[in-house]
């Protein structure tokens, strides 16, 4: 793996949250961001392999979508313990423990076709025996012409991938809550980045990983649909990021219907060293077995007023692995 390694400055998450809520208060009649004690995300609705957000956090932006635009490039492709090792993790030193989440593409490979991965496990490095690896990663999927969400049969990802990585401990996150939205940002997380961008401007990166639930509303998710079964991927090529986006497949699922939907994210204020990153990835699925989820865009205005619930940390260095030869200007599903 190539690896491009970037120390990021400590910005106090009593400061973001202050930065935070005129963002948030523009875009939802009811908001708030506290610093609290992190509650434990492995329990309803979140059913995250590790408890917290906490210790050596760190963030990776992985490939990139010019492994997907204009061709996909389906040799790339990661184990995410790897990918831990190159975050510089100690996945291998005795006590070790830590986890990931984020959004990424999933391992059409070993699903059997293209799909949107929502990373999700933990490692423990017991003094005696081997590496325990707790996987409840999932991925959605396009089956029988429906959407599916099931669980990954793999610890790997390709194409792409964005992670936030830490040992998964208790201690203070940004607790982040928005009700019923009254301004024009659809989605929650970009109202976070955009309020980053405002408070702090767009020379200091600052980088946040978490987790957020849909309580209630409708929002709208994309699920990439499996190439033509004539192609082999790496024939396949689009012209426009608008060919590509009309190839996606579109869903609005519904939280009054589908139950609590999980969304793990990462995203950034800025890219000051021109790493080619992806500024916001978000990827859900419902955690309680029905077929919901895929990647964010946001809510859909409607009858049934949104509401989000997250938690967020900020990382201490971003890993920068496998950047592609050519990067894009902006994100192909803007």
């Amino acid at each position: 793996m190539q690896i491009e390694r970037l120390p990021l400055t400590i910005t106090p998450l009593s400061d973001v949250a202050t930065g935070l809520r005129p963002a948030l208060s523009k875009n939802y009649a009811t908001s708030s961001v506290e610093v609290v004690t992190c509650p434990d995300l492995r329990s309803t609705p979140f059913y995250l392999a590790t408890q917290g957000l906490s210790g050596d956090e760190k963030v990776a932006d992985v490939g990139g979508q010019p492994n997907l635009f204009p061709n996909p490039r389906l040799e790339r492709k990661w184990d995410m313990l790897e990918l831990a090792r190159g975050m510089e993790m100690d996945i291998d030193r005795v006590d070790a423990r830590g986890g990931l989440i984020g959004a990424g593409a999933g391992p059409c490979h070993a699903v059997g076709r293209n799909c949107e991965l929502v990373p999700n496990l933990s490692f423990y490095q017991p003094r005696d025996g081997e590496l325990e690896v707790d996987n409840k990663t999932c991925v959605a999927q396009i089956k029988d012409g429906m959407p599916r969400v099931e669980k990954s049969p793999s610890r790997e990802c390709a194409l792409m991938v964005n992670l936030f990585g830490s040992r998964g401990d208790p201690g203070p996150v940004l607790k982040i809550t928005a009700k019923k939205r009254i301004g024009k940002e659809k989605s929650f997380t970009e109202c976070i980045r955009r309020g980053l961008v405002e408070a702090f401007g767009d020379e200091r990166m600052i980088s946040l990983g978490g987790a957020f639930v849909v309580r209630s509303g409708i929002c709208h998710y994309h699920i990439m649909p499996d190439f033509p079964p004539q192609s082999k991927g790496q024939d396949y090529t689009w012209t426009t990021a608008k060919e590509l986006n009309d190839w996606l497949t579109y869903h609005d699922f519904s939280a009054k219907e589908v139950g609590p939907i999980v969304c793990l994210s990462v995203l950034h204020s800025a890219d000051p060293e021109k790493l080619g990153l992806r500024m916001e990835h978000t990827h859900c699925a419902s955690m309680e077995g029905k077929a919901a989820g895929g990647h964010y865009h946001g809510d859909v205005e409607g009858e049934e007023e949104v509401e989000y619930e997250g938690y967020f940390n900020t990382a201490k260095t971003m890993y920068r692995i496998d950047r592609p030869e050519v990067t894009l200007e902006r994100d192909l599903h803007e």
